[in-house]
């Protein structure tokens, strides 16, 4: 199925769904996908390559890593036997 023909069954099913609505419903449907048409979407980035950079650290990778490292609480209890 070629990806026109999936968009006209598409259509048509949200037709049937839709026909049976009021005059008055079909109307605010028209005019909330005009508004949606209307306006502009901001284009997302998606990629991997948006993440890079993302952490921001005033300190140096081994401090950090020494800061992680002291903060580390450990709840372990060894029971005797």
């Amino acid at each position: 199925m070629k990806a026109a023909d999936t968009n006209i069954n598409l259509v048509d099913s949200y037709y049937t769904l839709l026909k049976s609505l009021s005059p008055n419903n079909k109307l605010e449907l028209i005019a909330r996908l005009s508004k949606s048409l209307k306006t502009e979407k901001k284009s997302k980035d998606n990629s991997w390559k948006s993440l890079f950079g993302a952490w921001e650290l005033n300190q140096s990778a081994d401090d950090f890593v020494d800061e992680l490292k002291k903060d580390r609480k450990f709840t372990r209890q060894s029971i005797d036997l």
